[in-house]
């Protein structure tokens, strides 16, 4: 197998790992929170994970191109 294919297999299985977590924690009520969302703070945290997610995907999307141009020179 390649350790390309690894790394995204353990990337796909952390980030449901981490969903799954998530939808177990919606039941709980957390002061912390409700306190973000009435003062509009929870969009701000919500939007820099996203785009740390997003540069994250850039990033190993763009390692892996450098890679199979790489292996074609090879």
């Amino acid at each position: 197998m390649n350790i390309l294919t690894k790394i995204k297999n353990q990337f796909l299985l952390l980030v449901t790992l981490l969903i799954s977590y998530g939808l177990q924690a919606q039941g709980n009520d957390v002061e912390m929170a409700d306190i973000m969302r009435s003062n509009g703070k929870i969009y701000v945290v919500v939007a820099v994970l996203a785009i740390v997610f997003i540069g994250i995907v850039i990033y190993l999307i763009s390692i892996d191109r450098k890679l199979n141009k790489l292996e074609k020179n090879q």
